[in-house]
């Protein structure tokens, strides 16, 4: 590779980190299964990535080879979407059902940080849409730089997931010892809200 085609490469590598750092930073089912699971695991974010990862990056090497067209299609959204806000709802439930368990040492989901981190993200229709667009963009541009710099641009990208929901998850398990019950209620009643309204939200427009 020159060092023309490298600087144009670590150029690219530097947008794809600032672009996946603005959809990993935001409010969504990821980060509310991340605040839930980390209550009682500091170490709950570094299973979520992996769990999230298994989702991705299979997907990123189909839009690779050319799933980014089906991803566009209309009826292939709307079923994502009907299907995955069910889901969503679901973990609402099951997170509000579980609401008292701090105290006798119960989990807040029913499923394992790993399994929640999968669950969260394949259910998540605008996780996909993302893929479809701006991902499909960025995969694209990693594409001319070869198989190699498209699987570094993989990595990257996935290493924002990881990183950010380590931090949040260490963060928020060393942090509420300093909570009272009122504000651990209101954090979950958080992530509570971000499940079920994100579901219905899912739900109603793939049905319209």
């Amino acid at each position: 590779m020159s060092m023309e085609a490298a600087a144009d490469f670590y150029t690219f590598i530097f947008s794809a980190i600032l672009l996946s750092l603005s959809g990993v930073m935001s409010p969504g089912p990821l980060f509310a299964v991340t605040i839930a699971k980390s209550l009682k695991d500091k170490m709950a974010g570094v299973l979520i990535s992996l769990g999230h990862g298994v989702v991705e990056f299979p997907l990123m090497f189909l839009i690779y080879f050319g799933l980014s067209q089906l991803l566009t299609s209309s009826i292939i959204q709307k079923t994502i979407g009907f299907f995955g806000g069910l889901i969503l709802i679901f973990m609402g439930v099951q997170l509000f059902r579980s609401r008292e368990e701090n105290d006798n040492g119960g989990s807040y989901l029913k499923y394992g940080s790993l399994i929640a981190g999968v669950l969260a993200t394949g259910s998540n229709p605008y996780f996909l849409v993302w893929w479809a667009t701006v991902g499909a963009d960025l995969v694209m541009k990693a594409a001319v730089f070869g198989l190699i710099g498209f699987s570094v641009f993989a990595v990257v990208h996935w290493l924002c997931d990881f990183f950010w929901n380590t931090f949040v998850s260490v963060t928020v398990f060393k942090s509420q010892r300093f909570w009272n019950k009122k504000v651990q209620t209101i954090i979950l009643g958080f992530c509570i809200v971000i499940f079920i309204v994100f579901g219905a939200w899912f739900v109603i427009s793939a049905a319209l």
